[in-house]
């Protein structure tokens, strides 16, 4: 049997906004995750269009597509296209779980939510000649799942091939995430035993790693187990975690001493009524200052996440966050403007009031204004983001950033990262022209390395809640 899988490209990718080193960094793990439920005997392949060219003209027994929101169009194109030609045509992914009966008629069988259960029951189905129309996932467990697909991905083409994921899903519930629809009917967060992961960092070449997941310190216990079973793996790795798991016991030490030299922060937010507005309960009553502090003691990088737009914001709110940011130290930071993703809270909320001004899924892209603004315009909204990440990435900016830290290796580490993401595009786009991003891993391990560790900032007990930063009302 032929199998392909293909990430379509996100419509951005057409856009002045977009920026082939962003999407040249991970492959797609969950189609090559899928992949290695096929049999030894099975031929497969995998694209995606975000680094290479889709071919269309091969002939193929089955196609499977990854839906993501702005990428909707291309996918439903692809699709046809391929049914057209008499190729049976799976769709799956979040836009899928999403809106279900839009995704249908584009395919022969949709995936809602997580594959890991129901794919290998869908390959018995297809070579039985019966599959189903629809597959639920309603167990959730990454016990016993089989090795990555990694021979599919084609390194070369990628910035950070070694990217792992070994949890999936979240245990926190904002209004606003779109992947709470998608594991909805299940568990929403779950992980990989620790002895599987481990096996899988073991197989990777090369010192640095990138975990994907939501929340890599998400689940105390099984982070801990992980962290201390990779100490002495001489590994530098990047992921994703709460001011909540940076401020409670001891795992942020454990991770950074078993190689984490930078973590993503979704700070959101420094207005304490949009936190609560939004749900987001695990940055209440948290010190951010505190965690930002914690994890430079520990030569920790921070790339903080914020959304503008929400109903508090006002037109002042882009200096404030900006300003803050730089103030703290913070070497990278992704702005987003509010995006109601269907299927969440917030888009049934805004739908219900009647401030959703459109379903063009590919403009829902956290670059664009969707949705009707309260206390400034949807054009102050609009250029107040712009101004941000120009502010933000100005040489005056994270000059003054850099500085912000103790020690002349973290200064150094910090203009070298931020600098080199954003002011070196024409060098970027020719590094991946002429398929050398893998020479620049070297570099990035280099600017990954340790900075010494002096004095921490002690643990918050669990209990004990800091009032939130005065920055707004």
């Amino acid at each position: 049997m032929k199998v392909k899988f293909i990430l379509p490209a996100l419509t951005e990718a057409k856009s002045p906004y977009w920026r082939p080193i962003k999407y040249s960094l991970f492959p797609p793990l969950g189609l090559a995750t899928l992949a290695a439920y096929l049999s030894p005997a099975d031929e497969a392949t995998l694209q995606d269009e975000h680094v290479e060219e889709i071919t269309l003209h091969d002939q193929l027994d089955l196609v499977v597509i990854q839906v993501y929101i702005t990428n909707t169009y291309r996918a439903y194109a692809l699709a046809d296209h391929y049914r057209a030609k008499g190729c049976y045509v799976i769709l799956g992914g979040l836009h899928v779980t999403s809106l279900p009966e839009e995704a249908a008629p584009h395919a022969d069988s949709i995936f809602l939510g997580p594959g890991e259960e129901t794919f290998p029951q869908f390959l018995k189905d297809f070579k039985n000649k019966c599959p189903q129309k629809r597959y639920f996932s309603p167990v959730r467990t990454l016990a016993g799942i089989p090795p990555v697909r990694r021979d599919l991905i084609k390194r070369h083409l990628y910035l950070v091939p070694n990217s792992i994921v070994v949890t999936r899903g979240c245990p926190h519930h904002c209004d606003f995430c779109y992947k709470d629809a998608f594991f909805e009917g299940g568990k929403g967060f779950y992980t990989q035993l620790v002895e599987d992961a481990l096996s899988e960092i073991d197989r990777l070449p090369g010192r640095h790693l990138y975990f994907l997941d939501d929340h890599l310190l998400g689940n105390q216990k099984f982070a801990t187990e992980l962290f201390d079973g990779m100490r002495g793996m001489n590994r530098v790795f990047q992921g994703a975690s709460t001011v909540d798991a940076i401020l409670r016991g001891n795992l942020i030490e454990k991770a950074a001493d078993a190689g984490l030299r930078s973590v993503f922060i979704g700070f959101e937010t420094l207005s304490t009524h949009n936190l609560k507005a939004s749900n987001k309960k695990q940055n209440l009553g948290k010190d951010y200052r505190k965690a930002i502090q914690r994890l430079h003691d520990l030569g920790v990088m921070i790339n903080g996440s914020f959304v503008f737009g929400l109903d508090d914001d006002d037109k002042d709110v882009f200096k404030r966050t900006v300003d803050w940011a730089v103030e703290n130290g913070i070497t990278t930071s992704t702005f987003h403007i509010l995006t109601p993703y269907p299927s969440t809270k917030l888009f049934a909320d805004m739908d219900k009031a009647g401030r959703i001004l459109h379903r063009q899924w590919d403009k829902y892209d956290t670059r664009q204004v969707v949705f009707q603004t309260t206390r400034m315009s949807a054009r102050e909204l609009k250029d107040g983001y712009d101004w941000a990440y120009k502010e933000f990435y100005s040489w005056a900016s994270i000059l003054k950033a850099s500085t912000q830290h103790e020690q002349v290796k973290h200064m150094l580490k910090h203009f070298a990262y931020a600098g080199g993401w954003k002011k070196f595009e024409p060098l970027w786009n020719f590094i991946i022209k002429s398929r050398q991003l893998t020479t620049m891993l070297p570099l990035l391990e280099a600017i990954l390395s340790k900075v010494k560790k002096q004095s921490v900032i002690q643990a918050e007990p669990e209990l004990v809640r800091t009032p939130p930063i005065p920055l707004e009302s």
